[in-house]
């Protein structure tokens, strides 16, 4: 078992810069790829960024490519988000979630979830 926690979400302002942080306990953080989903009001998750065991193949969703950046620290058995240059719309629950690299891929089966921390951006 993997258990997730994670932390940094609150109320900001449009163009501001939030880092969400997921601590994980339990079996070795190492051994999982790790990646960040959000999910707004009314909508379906989605995925925002993955990355891989070592810290390398990062991949990012569209909408945030170049304005996030996925990290992770197998030390501390954290990962990150660094987000910048914050929009109105992305407003979300942001939810770390750990597994294999191919299920942080379509269609998306995750091992262990989060239980998600709030972003409000207001414009």
């Amino acid at each position: 078992q993997v258990q997730l926690v994670e932390s940094g979400g609150g109320l900001v302002q449009a163009g501001a810069s939030l880092r969400l942080s997921c601590a994980a306990s339990g079996r070795t953080f190492s051994s999982y790829a790790m990646g960040w989903f959000r999910q707004a009001p009314g909508k379906e998750r989605e995925f925002v960024a993955r990355i891989g065991l070592s810290g390398g193949a990062r991949y990012y969703a569209d909408s945030v490519k170049g304005r996030f950046t996925i990290s992770r620290d197998n030390a501390k058995n954290t990962v990150y988000l660094q987000m910048n240059g914050l929009k109105p719309e992305d407003t979300a629950v942001y939810y770390c979630a750990a597994g294999s690299y191919g299920s942080l891929s379509p269609p998306y089966v995750i091992d262990y979830w989060g239980q998600g921390t709030q972003v409000t951006v207001s414009s």
